[in-house]
């Protein structure tokens, strides 16, 4: 999962948003270093990665790359989960349009900012300035991001090519994204995330 549906889960687990975006930049046991809802949202990111990793939807979705990109799938899948996410979003959240869910999601994390790490507080200025979340329902923005993404790191530069598999494969990722989210979005309601 990325970030869109990080915060979609969190926001249907009543889950803190902060700690659910927070999650990627905090090593080691966050106890103690924030406050016990941002902690519990941690907690719920951590868990939420380990599952969706091993179900056998995501499994089947990495089947789908070239040898070549194979390797980084899992991190191209996460931007193309959330592109379905965003693309569908007024069928699977209809009470709330997404700029609207994106708004409550920056306020929402606005209050804890101050306590966060810089790089966190760099991330977030981006995603809700250039409306980052929005943006992921347009296919073609996928290339952008994961190219961004490629640059970022020399051991991720195949990211750059997980965009070619995405479009060749969009049917089948899309029917795998359908099988396995309203499951989550089910769990994440029951608290069972």
């Amino acid at each position: 999962m990325n970030f869109l549906a990080h915060l979609h889960l969190a926001h249907l687990a009543s889950s803190s948003l902060t700690g659910n975006l927070l999650a990627d930049f905090v090593r080691g046991d966050p106890d103690g270093r924030w406050s016990p809802a941002i902690v519990a949202g941690i907690q719920m990111h951590r868990r939420l990665d380990s599952l969706s990793d091993h179900l056998p939807e995501v499994r089947a979705a990495k089947q789908l790359f070239t040898l070549a990109t194979r390797r980084v799938a899992p991190i191209a899948l996460d931007v193309i989960w959330d592109h379905f996410l965003a693309r569908d979003w007024s069928s699977i959240h209809p009470r709330q349009n997404l700029p609207e869910f994106c708004a409550m999601a920056e306020q929402n994390i606005a209050r804890d900012l101050p306590e966060t790490p810089d790089n966190f507080q760099h991330l977030n200025r981006l995603i809700w300035q250039q409306r980052w979340l929005e943006r992921y329902a347009q296919p073609n923005n996928l290339e952008n991001v994961l190219q961004q993404m490629a640059q970022r790191r020399p051991r991720l530069v195949s990211l750059a090519d997980c965009y070619q598999d995405f479009v060749a494969n969009y049917s089948e990722l899309e029917i795998l994204f359908y099988r396995f989210y309203p499951r989550l979005m089910a769990r994440a309601t029951e608290k069972q995330l």
